[in-house]
């Protein structure tokens, strides 16, 4: 420890964003040229950069659309615009590019018109361009922002579906309140609770609305409300070959609020409104795609067990005879996102071994890869993301690796193109950190674990460098060899950074997934994190007496039990944790899932389970100096929890400090500046304990 510089690099954060008195435009602009200038990735760059997504095929395959998604300095978020992409040439041309906000395009079956959602009018609305005319229409005027935006076969109008408000609590209703004198100030009405699923992460106390499917002409005119009652509908939406109905998504049972991984395909007569139920498995069927010849609908089913993770399976319904067939039952890879090639034929999305991947499937099972490269759409830390369409021969993507985030790429006539480069501008002459991946055994049980390491720019091997653990969420979550603005910065700053896919997480199948069901977290799998630095230390350029531990959300469960198990750390990064499962269960947003699926019921009835998986068990170990990190809005691992281990820290006199994010839910990297401050308050705990 070094007494004499006391949070001081805490404090240089605040000084660049609080103290100056320059003009905000004039700090923005001095940041972005001092960022530029530099050949490493620095803090502002942050800003900078950009990513591709929703990358839609034209029906011609002539054409990409995508979204075109920049961190916005002035405003903190991300700016979102559309662009078309020619797939031959490459040529980018800007469609809605303005101070406006556009998601969700979705071109018109002829392709000669683009309906997407946009803020130009006030709020989130539904638009409609004709692309031949150059014309745009506002064709929406709707109280709540719509989602779900879907063309029908004849592309006569658009189905979406948008929040409804429902009944009002019972003792809401009944509560008489005097009448409120004119003028006078009384408090703000209480409000009542009454609902299973009151509260969720990013939206706080929820209110009493409910997903409900509407139609709306492609002329414009008036929504149609096709769905009601106290259920939420549709969170997918597919229209049948001939346009006179819609398959969706939903759980309409009664006790629909205790059964967070049960839905039933449901299609929806457009005339009548009559309702036909399509599948009644146990589980959730969802992602409902037909068949060019109409005869068949697949879709992806996974079971209902009370376990913490299972298989997304590809099933085929033949909507002749009503029979239910599985494609590839026994291939243990959680497939998704199912599109048609043929009527023999389909194209899935699955991850394996830290990539997520497209691959071609035949009714068989038969499975042909098509790509490895769908990442980038998720800047903070190597998850895997990524999302492709599919038209008329053309399989667009949003490609990415381990040094960009993602651009639009192309499969076409067998071959993969990438069509654009939207970060060569900001990374091309920057000195990036190398992503090397390493393999090993864990000490536990000699179980494989795949992990994969950053090394500093200008590295140096035969030099020492100081390591930085970083555990993933999750738990049941992957990392890869994905770009990372968080660890580029780690590793700009000098130190190597290792992350690895413990035991619980995906893309390695069911099996290695559930060697973490009920042992959330252990023993066993900080001894896969241990085993992967020791294996790194081995390699000859880390410094072992210089080794740091982070993690946010799951990753910072993690990190708060390791530093109850060991004290081989100088210093840890809390980030977002759960701390006390005992009180967290029963505050967090998660419960009606969690209490069942990855634990062996309510705590009152397992109070020892509950408690050894719990951090704040083994406190009375913890030597290392530890920081902690907690949106004050989250309501997934409430700020609480953190609260519980920094006072039970101060009480055992163990170096500790508690940044608390103002206004942040649990995705404290949401916006440019909290990523920045996260990374350089973590930084700058490290190098308070980093011995040189």
């Amino acid at each position: 420890m070094k007494p004499n510089i006391p949070y001081l690099r805490l404090c240089q954060l605040a000084a660049v964003f609080v103290c100056s008195q320059l003009p905000f435009q004039l700090q923005a602009n001095a940041m972005q040229t001092s960022a530029a200038s530099s050949s490493y990735f620095e803090a502002e760059d942050i800003f900078a950069l950009e990513y591709a997504t929703s990358t839609q095929v034209s029906p011609d395959g002539k054409t990409v659309l995508y979204v075109r998604n920049s961190n916005d300095i002035m405003t903190d978020g991300t700016h979102s615009t559309l662009w078309l992409v020619d797939v031959k040439s490459g040529r980018q041309t800007p469609l809605f590019v303005d101070q406006f906000n556009y998601s969700q395009p979705q071109w018109s079956p002829d392709g000669s018109k683009i309906a997407f959602i946009s803020d130009r009018s006030g709020s989130r609305q539904i638009h409609l361009h004709w692309l031949a005319e150059n014309r745009t229409a506002l064709l929406s005027a709707l109280p709540k922002g719509p989602s779900n935006l879907t063309w029908s076969p004849d592309g006569e109008q658009l189905a979406f579906t948008m929040s409804v408000p429902g009944a009002a609590a019972k003792l809401a209703k009944l509560t008489k309140m005097p009448k409120k004198p004119n003028g006078a100030k009384w408090s703000e009405p209480v409000v009542v609770i009454d609902r299973a699923q009151y509260q969720a992460d990013g939206q706080g106390f929820l209110k009493p609305e409910f997903r409900q499917i509407f139609v709306l002409p492609a002329t414009g005119g008036k929504e149609r409300q096709l769905t009601q009652g106290e259920r939420h509908y549709g969170s997918d939406l597919t229209f049948t070959p001939d346009g006179k109905g819609l398959v969706f998504s939903a759980n309409l049972d009664a006790e629909w609020e205790y059964q967070p991984r049960d839905k039933n395909l449901y299609q929806l007569n457009l005339q009548t409104g009559a309702l036909t139920t399509l599948t009644t498995m146990a589980g959730q069927e969802e992602s409902a795609q037909f068949s060019p010849d109409g005869s068949k609908l697949a879709f992806v089913w996974s079971n209902n067990a009370k376990v913490p993770f299972t298989n997304g399976k590809l099933k085929m319904l033949d909507l002749k005879s009503g029979a239910i067939s599985d494609v590839a039952k026994d291939l243990d890879l959680d497939l998704g996102s199912p599109q048609w090639l043929n009527n023999a034929e389909l194209i899935v999305q699955y991850d394996e071994r830290g990539m997520r991947k497209l691959a071609q499937i035949n009714l068989k099972g038969q499975r042909k890869e098509l790509t490895a490269s769908l990442s980038g759409t998720g800047l903070p830390q190597p998850y895997l993301s990524g999302s492709y369409h599919y038209s008329n021969g053309v399989i667009s993507y949003t490609h990415g690796d381990s040094q960009r985030p993602a651009d639009v790429a192309v499969i076409s006539q067998g071959k993969s193109r990438v069509l654009t480069g939207l970060n060569e501008d900001l990374l091309a002459h920057k000195k990036l950190a190398q992503v090397q991946e390493i393999n090993y055994q864990s000490s536990f049980d000699n179980e494989a674990m795949q992990g994969w390491y950053l090394t500093p720019p200008d590295f140096d091997p035969t030099k020492k460098y100081p390591l930085i653990l970083e555990i993933h969420g999750g738990p049941h979550l992957a990392y890869g060899p994905h770009f990372s603005a968080e660890m580029q910065r780690y590793a700009a700053a000098g130190y190597v950074v290792f992350y690895d896919n413990h035991r619980g997480s995906t893309s390695y199948g069911e099996r290695f997934a559930m060697l973490l069901n009920g042992k959330y977290s252990s023993e066993e799998d900080y001894a896969d994190h241990d085993s992967g630095v020791n294996a790194m230390i081995k390699l000859g350029f880390v410094d072992e007496n210089n080794l740091f531990i982070a993690g946010g959300s799951a990753g910072g469960i993690a990190t708060a039990y390791a530093v109850g198990l060991t004290d081989r750390y100088k210093a840890a990064a809390v980030i977002k944790p759960i701390i006390n499962w005992l009180s967290k269960v029963l505050t967090g947003d998660s419960y009606l899932y969690q209490t069942y699926h990855q634990f062996p019921g309510v705590p009152w009835e397992n109070v020892q389970h509950y408690w050894k998986r719990s951090p704040l068990s083994l406190v009375g170990n913890v030597k290392t100096p530890t920081m902690l990190m907690t949106g004050e809005e989250d309501r997934r691992t409430p700020i609480s929890e953190s609260e519980q281990f920094y006072q039970a820290l101060k009480l055992r006199k163990i170096d500790t400090v508690l940044v608390r994010v103002p206004g942040s839910p649990h995705g404290i990297s949401n916006r440019p500046s909290r990523m920045i401050a996260k990374v350089e308050s973590m930084l700058a705990w490290f190098e308070m304990y980093r011995t040189k």
